[in-house]
């Protein structure tokens, strides 16, 4: 083999394996950047929840301020 077909087939077989360790470091950062937006969701979803039940919690306190301001106005109308 000539020097220059040698030299030829070096520089394939390193562009070849500059190339996958170029595409092993993106998948890899593509995966980090992946799990830190799944977490910041998880993160967004409990917050979600938590408003959701503050909500459905609200609800059922005003329903019974309401019952309670109903008994109240019966209270004082037995008494007059």
């Amino acid at each position: 083999m000539t020097s220059e077909v040698l030299v030829s087939l070096l520089s394939i077989f390193g562009s070849f394996l500059a190339t996958f360790a170029g595409i092993i470091v993106n998948s890899k950062l593509v995966n980090f950047r992946i799990e830190q937006l799944e977490k910041k969701v998880e993160k967004h979803n409990q917050v979600i929840d938590r408003i959701y039940k503050l909500e459905q919690a609200d609800a059922v306190e005003k329903e019974e301020i309401k019952v309670i301001n109903h008994r109240i106005n019966d209270l004082e109308q037995y008494h007059k």
